[in-house]
């Protein structure tokens, strides 16, 4: 059973998240048109949709073994090792039909699950992107299965699996996360305070002095640039997935303040693991 609220290894919902968003992507697995769906090509992405569902089936392991307090080195944290490690993986494991795959995402959902349930909230476990609390790591989960889900979804035609809610928890690990991902390019010589607000959700604060990244859990009270953004595209612009001219052209995102031009600007700062 699901523990919530500041008792819980897991915040109130994610869960419930991570367990939904796992059958969410099994259902979109099992409607992969038979074998041959293993060959679908992902949008933006040299995968197929069975390479795709395989390194999300590793992933899922691999993060039920970090909730069980095993030690599993995968790359530096870097993007750019992170992605040798995926491509390693992958050729190590064969598996490519979207069914078992499907099973595999799910079993190992309810294995990460059942293992953090044992972990003492404060602990830090260790992960691709450094030491993380329980609950930051249960965000981490469900973060990956969305942005992978969201490329299985669009890659077999049907809805994706992301909404407000589950993108809300999501933040403790993209707060967490950000200043790890951080492109040295794209803020080198960069000052500036940014206020990130989900519309009708959370908000909070990235701080950039010369090109060192801090986030915070509240927004700074004197933003340089303020951004709103609908929830789901906040995501998928954080993830990569969507590019940001679009999203403003459509209402989706708005930058205001004093410097209203870093807005399109703020997603290109990091680099998606």
């Amino acid at each position: 059973m699901e523990r919530v609220g500041a008792v819980g290894v897991l915040p109130e919902g994610l869960a419930q998240a991570i367990r939904g968003t796992a059958e969410d992507i099994a259902t979109v697995l099992r409607a992969a048109p038979g074998e041959a769906g293993a060959g679908l090509p992902v949008p933006r992405s040299t995968w197929t949709l069975g390479e795709a569902a395989a390194h999300l089936a590793q992933a899922n392991a691999l993060m039920a073994d970090l909730a069980a307090g095993h030690d599993r080195p995968y790359g530096d944290g870097t993007p750019g090792s992170l992605a040798a490690a995926n491509e390693r993986a992958l050729a190590g494991f064969g598996e490519r039909a979207p069914g078992p795959l499907a099973e595999m995402i799910t079993a190992q959902a309810e294995a990460f699950l059942a293992s953090v349930e044992d972990r003492d909230p404060e602990e830090l476990l260790s992960t691709p992107l450094g030491a993380m609390r329980p609950a930051v790591l249960g965000s981490y989960l469900l973060t990956h299965m969305l942005g992978h889900g969201y490329d299985l979804a669009r890659a077999v035609g049907r809805p994706h699996m992301l909404d407000a809610r589950r993108v809300d928890l999501t933040l403790p690990f993209m707060i967490e996360a950000m200043p790890r991902v951080t492109d040295p390019a794209a803020v080198d010589g960069l000052t500036a305070r940014f206020a990130v607000r989900l519309r009708s959700g959370p908000s909070f604060g990235v701080l950039v002095t010369d090109g060192a990244v801090e986030t915070t859990h509240e927004p700074p009270a004197r933003p340089d640039c303020t951004i709103l953004t609908e929830p789901v595209a906040f995501l998928l612009l954080g993830l990569g997935r969507i590019d940001p001219w679009p999203v403003i052209a459509c209402g989706k995102a708005l930058g205001w303040g004093r410097k209203p031009w870093l807005a399109p600007r703020f997603p290109r700062l990091f680099r998606a693991p």
